[in-house]
C-alpha cells in the first residue's frame, strides 16, 4: 500500500546513505523499522487476562466432585423436568 510519510529531512538524508551502503531501499529499511518498533511495543504489552468472575462454584475437594455424572445432572436439572 502507498502511503506519504514526513521526515525530517537529517534523518532521510542519514536512512538514503544507510540504504545507498547497504544496498537497500528507503523502503525496506523503513518497513524494517516499522517491525522493530511493533515487535518491542507487543513485548512490552500486557497478555489479556480475563478476570475471574466465578462464584459459588465448588472448589477442590467438595462433595461435587465426588458425585456422579448422574448424581451431578440432577443436582443441575432439579426441579426443570430434564
Amino acid at each position: 500500500m502507498k502511503t506519504t510519510l514526513e521526515i525530517a529531512d537529517p534523518l532521510l538524508d542519514q536512512v538514503r546513505r544507510i540504504a545507498a551502503r547497504d544496498g537497500e531501499t528507503l523502503r525496506s529499511l523503513v518497513e524494517q523499522g516499522l517491525r522493530k518498533v511493533v515487535a518491542e511495543r507487543n513485548a512490552k504489552a500486557k497478555p489479556f487476562k480475563l478476570k475471574d468472575c466465578s462464584f459459588g462454584t465448588p472448589g477442590a475437594g467438595s462433595a461435587y466432585e465426588a458425585m456422579s455424572w448422574e448424581e451431578k445432572r440432577a443436582l443441575i436439572y432439579e426441579g426443570r423436568g430434564g
